[in-house]
């Protein structure tokens, strides 16, 4: 159970870029990563707009010549200081991401990034080799990857408790765009503007975080092949989708389903994954975080309540506040950013003992989700046909 014991014996000298007082991010990030003590911020270009940033981190307790105008600025300005910023999490519209990781990793910083990692399975793998190179992590913010029972999950799966693996089936469909909201609102305009956001909208905003929560939940299965068809129904959104099914086909000939969208009109979040085995079946839904459906054939359901006792010791290990309080996205954030505080000091320590069996979302995790956007695009842009996985 985390009991607010730093993973660390120290605070991580942390700075953000992006993550200002209009962002709809910004917070979680930093509530997740201050928590548990394992990050201190200290530095930040927390708004393109230099003054109004400066006066955001202000607020935040940062020291004003620590609030920078600009990503270059503050990395070049931390390094010369011997209290600069070891780690620095980027909160950014997605087309800046890939030029501020990869500045970021050359600056010799530990990485936490809003996904997408950029726009091209090229630019991922780059990050991926200089990640490797200045032997430094890149942590990528898929959330709700760290609630508990997304682990407990996991573990029943790998115990053989569901059989044998026949269908993934994966959803986050909410309603709240089903019309043009972006005319009145900023911080929606830019996520449907092909020039920040590249190639799609719902399936790299969307879609890639179900289908991270599977590859969680099933480590060991891979996307031989897929199909997607995708659709504008807002049209000016068009050529971007707000709506999208994707089919899939995995290597031990299991098969997947994915829809995501943002025009399922009265739906407040709709991210769901069902996981369907010879024996048996489990599913999660974000909205009911605290609960997970187990159900056996010819059985009654059982329903499996975060923080007991008859949980797994692995998904013990993410619980906060002990069975019967609701835990839910600030929670799974805050047990994400524990996890990267400890793969950054393995890394510095190059404990490789220690990262071999360490889960965390990491950059392959990043680049996965780049190349199945990119294959999603492909597929549906060539009539919805079966394209590699």
């Amino acid at each position: 159970m985390i009991n607010g014991k730093k993973a660390v014996n120290r605070s991580l000298r942390w700075g953000m870029i992006g993550g200002g007082g209009t962002s709809q991010i910004g917070y979680i990030h930093r509530s997740a990563a201050q928590r548990d003590g394992n990050f201190a911020l200290l530095a930040g270009a927390f708004d393109i707009d230099a003054a109004r940033g400066r006066e955001f981190g202000q607020a935040l307790g940062v020291a004003p010549e620590r609030c920078y105008p600009d990503y270059a600025s503050l990395f070049a300005e931390e390094a010369g200081r011997e209290d600069g910023i070891e780690a620095v999490s980027i909160a950014t519209p997605n087309n800046t991401h890939f030029a501020i990781c990869r500045a970021a990793l050359n600056a010799g910083l530990h990485v936490v990034c809003e996904k997408p990692l950029c726009f091209t399975v090229e630019e991922a793998d780059e990050l991926e080799q200089l990640s490797r190179e200045k032997q430094k992590i890149v942590g990528v913010t898929y959330g709700y990857a760290g609630h508990q029972l997304v682990h407990q999950a996991r573990e029943m799966i790998a115990e053989g408790i569901l059989g044998e693996i026949r269908i993934v089936n994966m959803q986050f469909a909410h309603g709240f765009h089903n019309e043009a909201v972006e005319l009145q609102s900023e911080s929606t305009r830019w996520r449907v503007d092909p020039r920040f956001v590249g190639p799609s909208y719902v399936l790299g905003d969307l879609a890639t975080h179900p289908l991270f929560i599977a590859e969680t939940m099933l480590p060991k299965l891979k996307v031989t092949r897929l199909l997607c068809s995708r659709q504008s129904f807002v049209a000016s959104r068009a050529p971007l989708e707000d709506n999208a099914f994707v089919m899939m086909e995995y290597d031990n000939g299991a098969v997947g389903t994915l829809w995501a969208s943002a025009v399922n009109a009265g739906s407040m979040h709709g991210q769901k994954i069902r996981v369907v085995g010879s024996k048996a079946s489990l599913e999660w839904w974000d909205e009911q975080p605290n609960q997970l459906r187990y159900e056996v054939q010819g059985e009654p359901v059982r329903i499996l309540e975060r923080g007991m006792g008859y949980l797994s010791p692995r998904a013990l290990e993410e619980d906060r506040i002990g069975g019967g309080h609701t835990e839910g996205l600030f929670e799974a954030w805050s047990n994400l950013y524990r996890r990267f505080a400890l793969a950054m000091d393995a890394t510095d320590r190059r404990d490789t003992a220690f990262l071999e069996d360490f889960w965390y979302p990491d950059v392959h995790a990043g680049l996965a989700g780049v190349r199945w956007v990119a294959q999603c695009v492909k597929s549906a842009d060539a009539g919805a046909v079966w394209v590699e996985g």
